[in-house]
């Protein structure tokens, strides 16, 4: 995992660099999503989450939940078609700042049955393009990620 300015990015995950989420392929066609360590950074103390149910089949470029923070409210966006299997509603209501704490791990957002498998990956990056793409970033907005503490 690459650290740069605190903000954490995992090399083996795939990421979508406009809606800033993270996806990492699971077996049978399933994926999990969230939010990046610079997401939660710009977004800031998360204060509600509101997701789509599940079952519901959301298209590209529409969104599967709605963030709230102190600072910002906002969709999280889906980077393929894709029907949702499982939300992480309920560690959201223990913990709102979940994904402020733990992006990666407990922070997920959703799982969901991928569409189109094979299509999925077309527009997102990994590896070392994503260290590349989000350390240009991160410098050019100048940003300095943090975790949310108790």
């Amino acid at each position: 995992m690459t650290v740069y300015y605190g903000c954490h990015i995992p090399e083996d995950l795939y990421y979508h660099p406009r809606y800033d989420s993270w996806v990492r392929f699971e077996d049978n066609d399933v994926a999990t999503l969230g939010m990046t360590d610079i997401a939660q950074t710009q977004a800031g103390k998360l204060i509600h989450v509101r997701f789509k149910r599940v079952g519901r089949t959301i298209k590209a470029g529409k969104f599967a939940a709605t963030i709230e923070s102190g600072k910002w409210i906002g969709p999280f966006v889906m980077p393929f078609d894709a029907e949702i299997i499982v939300t992480n509603e309920e560690r959201f209501r223990q913990d709102i700042l979940i994904a402020n704490k733990d992006p990666y791990g407990e922070g997920w957002m959703v799982r969901a049955r991928v569409l189109d498998p094979e299509g999925a990956r077309r527009e997102l990056i990994t590896g070392e393009e994503a260290v590349r793409f989000y350390q240009k970033k991160i410098e050019e907005n100048e940003i300095r990620c943090f975790r949310c503490a108790e």
